[in-house]
C-alpha cells in the first residue's frame, strides 16, 4: 500500500527480484538494439524534434547573452 513502510522480508524479496530480473532486462535490451533499424530511428528522431520545436514560438535571441550573465555571476 502507498505509504506503508515495507518490512525488512520484502525488501529482500524486491532485491532478489530484481537481481533474478537484470538479467533478463539486459538480454531484451539488447536484443532491441539489436533489432533496431538506424534510419527508422533517426526518421523517428527527427519528428519529434520537429514536433516539439512546433509547441513554443521562437525565442527573441539565443540566449548567449544571458548565458554570459550567469558565467559572470558565477565567477563572482
Amino acid at each position: 500500500m502507498p505509504g506503508e513502510v515495507p518490512t525488512p522480508e520484502r525488501l529482500r524479496e524486491w532485491i532478489r527480484s530484481r537481481r533474478e530480473l537484470e538479467s533478463v532486462l539486459a538480454q531484451r535490451h539488447r536484443e532491441s538494439l539489436r533489432r533496431l533499424e538506424t534510419a527508422a530511428a533517426v526518421e523517428a528522431l527527427g519528428l519529434a524534434y520537429r514536433a516539439a520545436r512546433g509547441l513554443e514560438p521562437p525565442r527573441p535571441t539565443s540566449g548567449l547573452i544571458e548565458q554570459q550573465r550567469w558565467f559572470q555571476r558565477a565567477r563572482r
